[in-house]
Order: structure tokens, then C-alpha cells, then sequence
């Protein structure tokens, strides 16, 4: 990771080889055990002896826990950046197979919430999320997935109906970020989001939201 990569407010810049190593374990580490711990829990004595730090390096590269958590956030949302960017734009799967195209989908999601569990339930549970806009940057991302996704899900449907069709693409994702928030912040069960069985079944469940739609009869004019 280049320096200017790290440069966010509340950090003091790595420029050092050896210093921006030492950030990047101390933010590693504290993904990672946020996967057994709330953020209130997240010890900083204790995430420093994970990497061998002291907390007077916590504290010379982050202004405060609030501002360590945020880089966090940011680094997860740019992550699935990256995830985002490597599904095509436009139209070029037209004649993709829907359930395949379907199960591609779910599972890239699903393999970006798994990889920043912990992240996203920290940033779920943090207070009031609406009014602190913690979460902002994964609704964001949430929406240009679907964006991203829409022309290739309408190809796949075939023509007509275009606006019922784009209206059932986003539910159905609305579905899929749903079910998994919901396996992230409260693990109901049956399904962990850890099963592959969670993707197996949000594909298919994707896809019979778009079926359903596509077998719905027109109407006059439509």
C-alpha cells in the first residue's frame, strides 16, 4: 500500500517502510478481532501486544479508536471497490445464463462480507448509524452494485418490461444485502453467512424473484 493510500483524516501519514508495515498490522489485527469482539471491547493495549506495538505507536498514527475504526470502514468499502470494478459494464454477458449470473453475483457479495465480517458489525452496532453515517459508505456500495449489475441482469431477462424488471433487480438485492446483514449482526440460523450454503440459496433465491418477474404478463401498454 502506497502512503497516500493511508492519508486519512485522524492519521498521521506513514511515509516510512517500516512505519506504514506497523499501521498496516495494527489495522489487520483489529479487523480481525473484531470478529470475536464489539468495538467497545476492542482493546488497544491488547491490540498492541497482538503486533508487538506499543500504544504510544497507536497513538503517534491515530488520533483516537473513533479515528483508527474509521480507517477500517473506509478500507473495507474500498475493498469491495475493487470487487465492484471487476464485474462488466454494460451488456457484455448477454446471453449469460440467469441462475449463473445470479449465483456470480451473490457469491462476490457474500465473499466480501465474510472477508470484513467484523468491520461491517462493528459499523452496525456502533450507535445510531443513521445519524453517525458509519454505515454511508456500504449503503453506497450497496447501491452500485445493483447499478452495476442491472444491465447485465436485463440482458439475461430478455426485452420488454424494462422498468418492472429493474424494480425487481433491486429488490432482489435488497433481499441478498438483507439476508446478509441480518446473518452478520444477528446469526438467526439456520444458515451462517461462514455456510456455502447461504450463497447457494441467496443465488437461487435471486433468481426466482427475476424469474417471477419475467413470467408476470404484461399489461395494456406496458
Amino acid at each position: 500500500m502506497r502512503p497516500q493510500e493511508l492519508d486519512f483524516p485522524g492519521v498521521t501519514p506513514s511515509r516510512q517502510k517500516r512505519s506504514r508495515e506497523t499501521t498496516l498490522a495494527l489495522l489487520k489485527a483489529g479487523a480481525e478481532m473484531l470478529r470475536t469482539h464489539t468495538l467497545s471491547e476492542l482493546s488497544i493495549e491488547a491490540l498492541c501486544r497482538e503486533v508487538g506495538a506499543t500504544v504510544g505507536a497507536f497513538y503517534s498514527r491515530f488520533e483516537s479508536k473513533e479515528a483508527y475504526f474509521n480507517v477500517l470502514i473506509e478500507l473495507a468499502a474500498r475493498d469491495g471497490g475493487r470487487g465492484l470494478s471487476k464485474i462488466p459494464p454494460g451488456t457484455k454477458f448477454r446471453d449469460a445464463d440467469l441462475a449463473a449470473l445470479c449465483l456470480a453475483l451473490v457469491r462476490g457479495i457474500t465473499g466480501w462480507m465474510r472477508e470484513h465480517e467484523g468491520v461491517l458489525r462493528a459499523a452496525l452496532q456502533h450507535g445510531d448509524t443513521r445519524r453517525s453515517g458509519k454505515w454511508t459508505p456500504f449503503r453506497r456500495l450497496a447501491g452500485a452494485v445493483t447499478l452495476r449489475a442491472t444491465p447485465l441482469l436485463l440482458s439475461a431477462m430478455g426485452r420488454g418490461r424494462k422498468p418492472a424488471k429493474t424494480r425487481a433487480i433491486a429488490f432482489g438485492f435488497q433481499v441478498v444485502f438483507g439476508t446478509l446483514v441480518n446473518a452478520i449482526l444477528n446469526d438467526p440460523g439456520p444458515v451462517s453467512i461462514h455456510d456455502p450454503e447461504m450463497e447457494e440459496r441467496l443465488g437461487v433465491c435471486l433468481f426466482q424473484l427475476l424469474q417471477a418477474e419475467m413470467r408476470t404478463p404484461p399489461t395494456a401498454g406496458a
